[in-house]
Parts: C-alpha cells; sequence; structure tokens
C-alpha cells in the first residue's frame, strides 16, 4: 500500500513494550542485521574448512547456548504469586489430565471460552514466543504471561480499530504497534499488511487473529535481533546457524 504517513521524530526499531527508543538510534537508515555466514565460505554449499574450536558437525559451528533446542522439553512450573484468579480457573479446566501443562488444542480452547479464538497457527506461535520451544506446550506462568500480553494486544486492536469494523488498516497497525512499542519502517510495515491482511477492495485490512500473529512475529524477531544489538546502532552480527535459528522457528511454527 502506499500513502504512509512520515516517520515520527526519533523513528528506532522495536524498544520493547511502552520503553523509549534510545535517542539517536534511528533504524532504518542504516544497513541491517550483518549475517556472518562463516568465516572464510564462499557460498552456502562450500563451507569454510572448520576451525579447531568449532564444534559442530560439517563444518559450521555449534548453534550458540541461548537458542538452545528447539524441542526441549519445558521446565514445570507454578503460576506467579497475584496472578489473577480467572487465569488459573482457565488453565486448570483446559489442563484436564492434571498434568500440569495444556497442549495446543487445549489453549485454542481455552481462549476461546474468552472471546479470544485464534487459529492453530497463532496459537503455535503464542506458544513458541512464551517457552521458546516447538514442544506445543505450555505451563502455568508461561501461559499466565501469555494471557496478559493478549490483553494488552488485545486493547491496541480495539483502541486503533476507530470504526470498529474488526479490521484495522496499514496507518492503524503502524499505530497499533508503537503504541506497543514497536516501530517499523514504512517498506517493512507494507510487508506485514500484505502478508497477514485481507484484500477488501482496493485495500488490505488485518483482523484481529492476523494481528496477533503479526505482533507475535514482530515481537520475536525484534528481541532476538536485539540480542545481537547491545548498544541500539540498528545493526547485529549472526552467524549463518544464528540466522537460521532465528527465521525457520517462525516458518514452522
Amino acid at each position: 500500500m502506499s500513502g504512509y504517513s512520515h516517520s515520527p521524530p526519533g523513528y528506532g526499531y522495536g524498544y520493547g513494550y511502552g520503553s523509549a527508543s534510545p535517542p539517536g538510534q534511528p533504524y532504518g537508515e542504516t544497513p541491517q542485521a550483518q549475517h556472518q555466514y562463516d568465516h572464510k565460505a564462499q557460498a552456502y554449499d562450500a563451507p569454510a574448512k572448520p576451525h579447531k574450536n568449532q564444534a559442530g558437525r560439517g563444518g559450521y559451528p555449534a548453534p550458540a547456548p541461548s537458542y538452545g533446542s528447539l524441542f526441549a522439553a519445558l521446565v514445570p512450573s507454578v503460576f506467579p504469586p497475584g496472578t489473577d484468579p480467572e487465569i488459573i480457573a482457565c488453565f486448570q479446566l483446559a489442563d484436564q489430565d492434571g498434568s500440569g501443562f495444556i497442549d495446543d488444542k487445549e489453549m485454542q480452547r481455552a481462549l476461546s471460552s474468552y472471546n479470544q479464538r485464534f487459529s492453530l497457527r497463532t496459537v503455535h506461535l503464542l506458544m513458541y514466543l512464551f517457552t521458546r520451544t516447538n514442544t506445543r506446550k505450555i505451563g502455568p506462568k508461561e501461559f499466565a504471561a501469555l494471557f496478559y500480553s493478549l490483553k494488552s494486544w488485545r486493547g491496541a486492536f480495539e483502541r486503533f480499530d476507530r470504526d470498529r469494523s474488526g479490521f484495522i488498516d496499514a496507518n492503524e497497525l503502524r499505530d497499533a504497534l508503537l503504541s506497543l512499542g514497536f516501530a517499523v519502517s514504512p517498506v517493512v510495515l507494507e510487508l506485514l499488511v500484505y502478508k497477514f491482511g485481507k484484500t477488501g477492495g482496493k485495500k488490505r485490512a488485518i483482523e484481529y487473529d492476523k494481528f496477533i500473529e503479526c505482533c507475535l512475529t514482530v515481537k520475536g524477531l525484534t528481541e532476538k535481533f536485539k540480542e545481537k544489538d547491545k548498544a541500539y546502532t540498528g545493526m547485529g552480527t549472526f552467524t549463518y546457524e544464528e540466522f537460521m535459528l532465528t527465521v525457520l522457528p517462525f516458518l514452522i511454527a
């Protein structure tokens, strides 16, 4: 879509919920992430000779410890003190076998009972972002954090769906993401609307389920990027393995 307004002063990349963007650190005016695939590799199918300290097979470095296994078993957890009793009751009702975990379909049903109806694709992304695994199960602690975040995102969607159509357009999406602490460039915004929007006449607009999926994608990728951009320069260095492990979970969720 075209017709985006100019970026606000101090336009910065996603900087977390409710926090201010570091002054003088614009995003989008300098080269983005620099992907370091291997020390001297010339092509993806021709990796460099393994360094003596590289533990991975096939010449690639072993994954960084912070990435871990996407299918690692979840650690049992409990609800944090002060958790809303309704959230606890919602989880316990879904956890019919008393295992202390609920799976993707159980969570989909649990959320729908609170008028939060999502596709399994969105549920899988929610579970991945709040557990950092693709086991498609979630425990009490993570479920509580997820539930509170959904309330915040639902509020943002309803606040910026000014015509109460059940959809938000590109400008409304930009404002909603800003309210959640994520500033994206017009080019990225256009891609997000194209990916998550539905065509309606000459415009594309995003419904609530897709808005949540969009927020999860922006949130997850921004947090991964920030791990490599401690100084908020708008630049980060990734190994090839790290880059793949950053992007692929969002494709296979």
